[in-house]
């Protein structure tokens, strides 16, 4: 990563002022791929505005059908993504096709590299400390032009909360990756938002427990078929095993109810059912 140079062109504006966006199971996505995402985000950076990043996964997209605030965290983010390829895949059974799946540690990757290109300031809050500590080290060796400004573990009280929002808006950065699990990061973003004054905000969960070595990403193959949930429960069995198939069985009963919907003519549009695997 760090000799690699991020060429980004200016984007093409979209019919309508915006760009389009599907709809999963009641979850409204961007239709960008991984290269139009990276483009949004330095649009946004340039320009001094804000836009926040969101990654929808199917565990997210289950959370969202009973928790009302998740839902409003996401309604107002100006950039979501798939993170999953059945997200993807649900997409196209319901005939409203998302491009392709746009992972938060790819795009974080990317972004890391795009910073260290541009001189943008980046900014890590979130997981354990040594963790933490282990992903800046990598991020300084792979990507030595990085600037840094500053990083903090996400462990802290709910009183400490202002301080840490504080501090970051005391070291301007202009990329603001947030490293805690789901919904402490949806929730810690919608509260403050704008007010951090920083132009790029994402959390990326999990992510750097990746990018620091402490878990291993699944293989590309296993990402393609939507299996790269079963390489993370291999991994964590006793921490995740039930959720996973929980969640999962969940997506499937709302996947399965929407499709009957529209077999019923709700939504219904022309044309024939095409491959999830397209």
């Amino acid at each position: 990563m760090g000799g690699e140079s991020v060429t980004v062109c200016e984007p093409s504006p979209p019919a309508g002022g915006e760009l389009a966006r599907a709809t999963v199971l009641g979850c409204e996505i961007d239709r960008v791929d991984l290269d139009e995402a990276v483009i949004r985000c330095q649009a946004a950076i340039e320009s001094g505005g804000f836009v926040q990043h969101m990654a929808i996964n199917v565990a997210k997209l289950v959370a969202m059908k009973s928790d009302a605030d998740l839902r409003e965290g996401v309604a107002q983010c100006e950039l979501v993504t798939a993170d999953g390829q059945p997200v993807v895949w649900a997409s196209r059974l319901l005939r409203d096709p998302l491009p392709e799946r746009v992972s938060g540690i790819d795009l974080m990757e990317r972004l890391l590299a795009l910073a260290a290109e541009k001189g943008y300031r980046i900014y890590v809050l979130g997981a354990r400390r040594e963790i933490l500590e282990r992903a800046v080290e990598r991020m300084r060796a792979e990507v030595p032009d990085l600037e840094l400004a500053g990083y903090r573990d996400g462990y802290y009280e709910d009183a400490d909360e202002p301080d840490v929002a504080r501090a970051i808006m005391a070291a301007r950065p202009d990329i603001l990756l947030v490293a805690m699990s789901s919904p402490r990061k949806e929730f810690f973003l919608a509260r403050y938002r704008e007010r951090l004054g920083v132009p790029f905000v994402m959390g990326v969960g999990g992510a750097i427990d990746v990018y620091a070595g402490l878990r291993r990403r699944a293989p590309v193959w296993l990402q393609r078929v939507g299996l790269e949930w079963l390489f993370r429960l291999a991994q964590e069995p006793r921490r995740l095993a039930r959720r996973y198939v929980t969640t999962n069985a969940l997506f499937v009963v709302l996947l399965a109810r929407e499709l009957l919907l529209q077999v019923r003519g709700k939504n219904a549009r022309a044309g024939p059912w095409p491959s999830p695997l397209s």
